[in-house]
């Protein structure tokens, strides 16, 4: 998977920008506040995924065009995937619009496994810190790249489970509809359970690798996950006395440990980002395994949050993918390498 041009008109602070990178590395620097992770951001929007930093598509509207009604926001893209060159838009009101090949298509969803990429973030770094709802995110975004029917059915389940909500909410709940609706949770839950349980068994081998590899040995990682069941007629009681729904695949969570110790209380600042980024690395290197196509990696100002050996553990790992990276100053981060310089200033792109 490659990009080989790209262009945001109005997107966020970018008014018009546009950049041909190469297919190794690609620095975007500039100083903070100047449309950086902007332009990941709009290129992350094209693997069929929401943004990676906000749920409301009129955020990303450029502000001068927030109040209008036509496709103020434009994106576009020229890549190679599945072996052939493709090409895709998208627009954006207050809903994403997209083109692919030529093609209108019903849903963004669709670019899903279409434009694989991986996206490495300050927020993916604390994985290991965060809360679980982060950590099931996660899983989902995987899942969902590797297989879009796993997105068709975590949003009918998500759906469900507002509707089973809403109904525990209300004064003197419909019994039957209540059964309904845990019949139908527990449909689908049952199939994003085997889903996560299936991923992990790729998943945790290839992180634990890549924590040996980056911790030398001096520690093992231990990775499961937690399943609150989905028996949601077992539960009825209990949620009808809180008035939620307390067990499904919505409330579990991925449990990291360091030789045998949760990560989130005993493991140090290093540690957890380490961890977080073995397992970045592993979704990354799945993908590419079960698919036969190398995503592009995304770094948005994740280098600033390494120290040195970690930084260079991470580049060696992405060496022959297309990469684009964020950072204030480049100077110091291609060591040499091959690549491409963008400078991004006032929402402007331009090469060095």
């Amino acid at each position: 998977m490659t990009i080989t041009h790209f262009t945001a008109q109005a997107f966020r602070n970018i008014t018009r920008g546009e950049l041909s990178p190469c297919p190794g590395v690609n620095v975007i620097f500039g100083e903070n506040g100047q449309g950086k992770t902007n332009l990941l951001e709009a290129m992350w929007l094209f693997t069929g995924c929401r943004s990676f930093r906000s749920t409301d598509n009129r955020e990303l509207i450029q502000h001068a065009n927030a109040d209008t009604n036509s496709p103020a926001t434009q994106l576009s893209t020229q890549f190679i995937s599945n072996a052939r060159e493709q090409t895709a838009s998208i627009d954006i009101t207050r809903r994403r619009a997209l083109t692919l090949n030529g093609f209108a298509q019903e849903t963004p969803r669709r670019m899903l496994g279409v434009f694989p990429a991986v996206a490495f973030t300050p927020a993916t770094l604390a994985l290991a810190q965060g809360s679980p709802a982060e950590r099931r995110r996660f899983l989902d975004v995987a899942l969902s790249m590797l297989t879009p029917a796993y997105a068709v059915r975590l949003s009918k389940y998500l759906k469900a489970l507002a509707q089973r909500n809403a109904l525990l909410r209300q004064p003197n709940p419909n019994l039957e509809l209540l059964a309904t609706w845990d019949e139908t949770l527990s449909h689908h839950a049952a199939q994003l359970t085997a889903a996560r349980a299936s991923y992990l068994q790729q998943l945790i081998p290839a992180a634990q690798d890549f924590y040996t590899g980056i911790s030398a040995g001096r520690e093992q990682l231990g990775i499961e996950i937690h399943c609150t069941g989905h028996d949601f007629a077992k539960s009825r009681q209990s949620d009808l006395r809180r008035q939620m729904t307390t067990v499904g695949p919505h409330r579990d969570d991925l449990i990291l440990t360091l030789n045998g110790r949760p990560l989130r209380d005993f493991g140090s600042q290093g540690q957890q980002r380490s961890a977080a980024l073995a397992l970045k690395l592993a979704e990354a290197a799945v993908l590419r395994d079960t698919t036969g196509e190398t995503p592009v990696a995304l770094l948005d100002d994740v280098l600033s949050e390494l120290d040195a050996r970690r930084q260079t553990d991470l580049l060696r790992y992405l060496d022959g993918w297309q990469v684009f990276l964020t950072c204030c100053e480049p100077s110091h981060t291609l060591h040499g390498s091959a690549g491409r310089v963008f400078c991004v200033r006032n929402g402007e792109i331009s090469p060095q």
